[in-house]
């Protein structure tokens, strides 16, 4: 950022309004040549206190700020935030605009913060998720027996709309509470299940506080990867639980990696990658219109909605996808260029794995494993299976695995 530009001051500020907030934020504030925030948050300051120019945040914000601060370069700016600026809230866009170091940020306490302090819960023990311009069902992923989860609202439907998916996704024994206007004079708890939850809109200030409780007969899904083959929606063609297991460990996510499911099938490496770490992301690449779409929907039920599937054929369905940190090919080894493409979008220390049932496939691994290196494994599952008044052994087809990081010393 340019140095004639001013430090902007961020305040964030609570229900309480004026009267809660420190001696350095009203300073600030009153110092404002320019005080941008929303309608709710200006209308909280006094008039005769602060007198700069008050400015509503259009929408969408995020495109706004850079031109916003650019017209009142050189005049004193106050930007107000709801709470801790800094917790999913201005701070961050503003910092990515202006620079951290023409920043000068102070947090009000947040409304996860008073929402512990009000239900007794510890605050490091938490899960805290946001709705605010995020798709619904990423809940999903973070739903487990016995979870305390506090999710930012979006406005005045979020709880009777959370209450619905937890009700059709087999958690309606949740206990749900909205906590209204927190360290306000009009601050209210309203308390109920998901099941019965009555209350179709509440006040549009509030925060979510989840108990979790899973219905009897509902799946359970555990933190890490192989979960249920019934938890997926497939036509046969799904990396079963025990091998996708193994090709998870083997892929190795990490937070914030970026992986190509190439041949995604029933989308199941990709939907397990990103449930790993709620910042990892997944390309499923599946050239089966109706497969593609199986995807989306395991997806949205496993709570990753966020993962893009792109229908097409590999490897011309490559072209222009951003840079992966791993790649997985489950299906198609053969198709001509594919191995290649592959190895050549994929940076020095990234990972590559493949897996195949057929001979032709095999060879194909074998050969790039004598040229490349990495590790050749071979996964057979047996599953035990009645035989008349008995028990034996019933064997899945092998799956050969090839699995190699470019630029490894054996290369």
């Amino acid at each position: 950022m340019n140095a004639a530009i001013s430090v902007v001051s961020v305040v964030g500020i609570g229900a309480d309004g004026w009267d809660g907030l420190p001696g350095t934020a009203r300073r600030a504030l009153r110092a404002a040549e320019v005080l941008l925030g929303a309608p709710r948050q200006l209308g909280l300051l006094p008039e005769d206190e602060c007198p700069g120019e008050r400015i509503a945040w259009p929408s969408p914000l995020r495109p706004a700020v850079p031109g916003l601060l650019a017209a009142h370069r050189g005049r004193a700016i106050a930007v107000l935030a709801s709470g801790d600026p800094s917790f999913y809230g201005i701070a961050r866009t503003l910092a990515e605009t202006v620079g951290a170091d023409h920043l000068r940020v102070h947090p009000h306490p947040s409304s996860v913060s008073y929402a512990c302090a009000r239900l007794g819960w510890p605050l490091e023990a938490v899960e805290t998720l946001s709705v605010v311009a995020r798709p619904l069902a990423a809940l999903s992923a973070a739903l487990h027996e016995g979870r305390r989860l506090l999710v930012l609202s979006e406005g005045a439907d979020t709880a009777a709309r959370v209450a619905e998916l937890l009700r059709t996704t087999g958690w309606g024994g949740t206990r749900v509470r909205v906590l209204e206007q927190l360290g306000g004079p009009a601050e209210r708890i309203l308390d109920g299940t998901a099941a019965d939850w009555p209350h179709e809109r509440t006040d549009p200030l509030n925060v979510l506080a989840l108990d979790c409780v899973r219905d009897p007969g509902t799946l359970r899904l555990g933190a890490v990867p192989g979960l249920p083959d019934e938890a997926y929606e497939h036509d046969g063609q799904l990396t079963k639980r025990y091998v996708r297991a193994a090709t998870l460990a083997a892929l190795a996510p990490a937070p914030g990696e970026l992986l190509w499911d190439v041949g995604g099938g029933s989308g199941s490496i990709g939907v397990e990658w990103m449930r790993t770490h709620r910042s990892c992301r997944a390309v499923a690449v599946e050239r089966s219109p109706e497969r593609a779409a199986r995807i989306t929907r395991n997806a949205e039920t496993l709570g990753v909605p966020g993962l893009r599937v792109v229908t097409g054929p590999a490897p011309a369905s490559l072209t222009g996808l951003p840079t992966p940190d791993a790649i997985f090919i489950g299906g198609g080894l053969t198709a001509p260029g594919l191995l290649d493409a592959c190895w050549e979008a994929l940076p020095s220390g990234g990972r590559l794995v493949a897996n195949t049932v057929t001979l032709e496939s095999e060879a194909l691994l074998a050969r790039w494993y004598g040229r490349h290196g990495g590790e050749l494994v071979r996964l057979a599952v047996s599953t035990a299976v009645p035989v008349g008044g008995f028990t034996g052994w019933r064997q899945a087809m092998p799956v050969t695995q090839w699995s190699v990081t470019k630029g490894s010393p054996q290369q």
